[in-house]
């Protein structure tokens, strides 16, 4: 009997390529500066930051270059990087920032379409079990794409570019209330169901409301100005 035809040889498996040295850098920096493992007034070193990553000293000053630009870090000569506190002017900024463009976002939202609804209903879910289960960083992630959700329905181009530039921040912020007020978890998730229920019954001045209720309790909490 001939011999079965054997099967086609598998081509070879492409070797997955990993991120630049510098991006793998900037990424663990970036990410420990903004859920607070690297807390305002750390002090950072190259050969640390080296040693973590598994790099040469040389990608780690030019992410520590980059993350300086950025206002997360400054650099001090032949000591290291020092991890910036956010300031109350910072604070301040950012939330009459927010109000702003977020007040608007949510009277420009009124009327909803079902696919908004929809997906501002998936994105309060999914905060509400990762809130379950104490993950502060996935939690303040959720938080600011709920709100961003609404921004990008508001149909305003410049606004929505406006908004993306304050991530960093509103997620360092958020991470910083959540840990000094645990029980502020719970109430975000409970106005964020209320900015829901105002948007789906159509009230536009309801729901800039919960906003501006919302997000003007940022700056109290974080400047430690209620218990």
């Amino acid at each position: 009997m001939p011999a079965a035809p054997s099967a086609p040889a598998k081509p070879p498996t492409a070797p997955v390529k990993r991120p630049p040295a510098a991006e793998r850098v900037y990424t663990h920096i970036k990410e420990a500066v903004l859920d607070r493992r690297y807390e305002g007034g750390t002090l950072l070193t190259e050969g640390d930051l080296a040693d973590a990553v598994g790099v040469s000293r040389t990608p780690v000053r030019e992410a520590l270059l980059r993350l300086e630009v950025e206002g997360l870090i400054k650099l001090y000569p032949k000591k290291g990087a020092l991890v910036l506190a956010v300031s109350a002017q910072e604070i301040k900024d950012v939330v009459e920032t927010r109000l702003l463009v977020e007040e608007f976002a949510a009277r420009r939202a009124v009327p909803a379409t079902p696919q908004l609804i929809g997906r501002l209903e998936q994105l309060l879910e999914e905060q509400r079990q990762l809130a379950e289960v104490g993950d502060l960083a996935a939690v303040a992630v959720k938080d600011r794409c709920f709100h961003a959700e609404i921004v990008k329905h508001a149909g305003n181009e410049i606004l929505s570019r406006l908004y993306d530039q304050l991530r960093d921040r509103q997620l360092r912020m958020g991470v910083a209330v959540m840990e000094a007020h645990p029980g502020r978890i719970e109430a975000n998730v409970t106005e964020h169901g209320e900015l829901l229920d105002a948007i789906r019954a159509g009230d536009a001045e309801g729901a800039a409301l919960v906003v501006r209720r919302h997000v003007g309790r940022v700056r109290v909490l974080v400047r430690g100005e209620d218990r």
